[in-house]
């Protein structure tokens, strides 16, 4: 591992230039380094993870990171100087891969825990796309683990598949890293918590024609029209989605905020499901043979109480956001990137310039809160 400071550089070949003088006379005196279509998957590949790199002695090697400066790990992969995000240059079959919807996060994964700790929750893979790619997913969640009950689905963890030792609960692919502001990626990280089948759906993977209100889809109120006809408002107005609610514009809604482990079984509101529904016409509209109401303790019942509960659970989540792309990336880019991570990452309201999109904290109304940071420690 070749750790490089750009301040240091002039200091390093005058070091280098003594050490070769040194050298000869020693010699010669001895002679001898984001309403979006979402796409979700949840992947259960148990193939052997990547060995850490092990020096002659069979030990990890760990070298001691510089306090500023830029820390290469190799050629092609960075660790920024801001500790809040790598970069990672693949090829070009590589890269194009991803943009094809079909990259290997296996690829990124262990190339990461080459040399990094296992410190992080999610992984976040971005690409650099200037445009949204014809016919890709906007987004798509790939579950690692999963060690709460009660969310309507059993425990898994895949993790050792992903070079993971245990902590790593999901890997977020974006095409363009815009979309950390814009979203999808307030509903990317939703999905590791919902929906595992808490309510009937007729949308895999999400709310569907339901009282939900959040990321995942969802109305927050219902309008009988007769006939078995309905319509769906949000926040006033017609018009609802059923996977997706206007990117990070829209906060999470009260049965995600409890899948999160954010809220308690007591503060969970009933939730109106369309039984059968098929889209209407106009906006918000459809029909449905009938409308069924679930309520919390119903849902509970059913589920089993969600362990860890809203007390003891995880309210600070650690991220790894990998940048790829085919060159190096400028610097103004990594500059940009850097302050829509920062922001996000806020226990505040981000910058005004993000408009309506809301950064974690916010979406979650102030109870949890997502860090990029790498600390050195976290440097293999």
């Amino acid at each position: 591992m070749t750790y490089s400071n750009a301040k240091g550089k002039a200091a390093l070949c005058h070091f280098s230039f003594l050490l070769v003088i040194l050298f000869f006379l020693h010699s010669c005196s001895t002679d001898s380094v984001r309403d979006i279509v979402m796409e979700d998957a949840l992947t259960d590949d148990m193939d052997n993870p990547i060995e850490d790199p092990l020096d002659e002695n069979g030990d990890t090697e760990e070298l001691e990171a510089p306090e500023t400066g830029i820390i290469s790990f190799e050629d092609g992969f960075l660790l920024d100087e801001d500790l809040r995000l790598a970069s990672l240059v693949l090829s070009q079959s590589e890269y194009n891969a991803f943009i094809a919807g079909e990259g290997d996060l296996k690829l990124v994964s262990e190339k990461a825990y080459q040399y990094l700790k296992d410190d992080f929750d999610f992984l976040i893979i971005l690409s650099v796309e200037a445009t949204q790619p014809p016919e890709l997913f906007y987004g798509r969640s790939t579950g690692v683990q999963n060690a709460v009950t009660g969310l309507g689905s059993g425990t898994y963890n895949n993790s050792s598949a992903y070079g993971s030792t245990e902590r790593l609960k999901s890997i977020i692919y974006m095409p363009r890293s815009e979309y950390i502001k814009t979203g999808p990626f307030l509903h990317e990280i939703a999905h590791t918590w919902g929906n595992k089948g808490f309510i009937p759906t007729t949308v895999g993977g999400h709310w569907g024609y339901a009282s939900t209100a959040g990321q995942l889809g969802g109305f927050d109120q219902l309008e009988e029209l007769g006939g078995n006809s309905y319509r769906g408002q949000l926040n006033g107005g017609n018009g609802f989605g059923t996977f997706a609610n206007g990117g990070n514009s829209v906060p999470y809604g009260n049965l995600e905020l409890y899948l999160m482990g954010l809220i308690s079984a007591e503060e969970l509101e009933s939730i109106q499901v369309a039984v059968n529904p098929e889209t209407g016409s106009s906006a918000g509209e459809f029909t449905a043979d009938s409308i069924t109401t679930y309520t919390a303790a119903g849902l509970i019942a059913e589920h089993g109480e969600r362990v860890p509960s809203h007390a003891n659970s995880q309210k600070t989540f650690k991220a790894l956001t990998v940048i790829i792309s085919m060159e190096a990336l400028s610097a103004e880019k990594i500059s940009a990137i850097n302050t829509d991570l920062e922001n996000f990452s806020r226990t505040s309201a981000p910058d005004s310039n993000w408009g309506s999109s809301n950064n974690f904290w916010s979406a979650t109304q102030g109870m949890a809160s997502f860090d990029f940071s790498i600390s050195q420690e976290s440097v293999k």
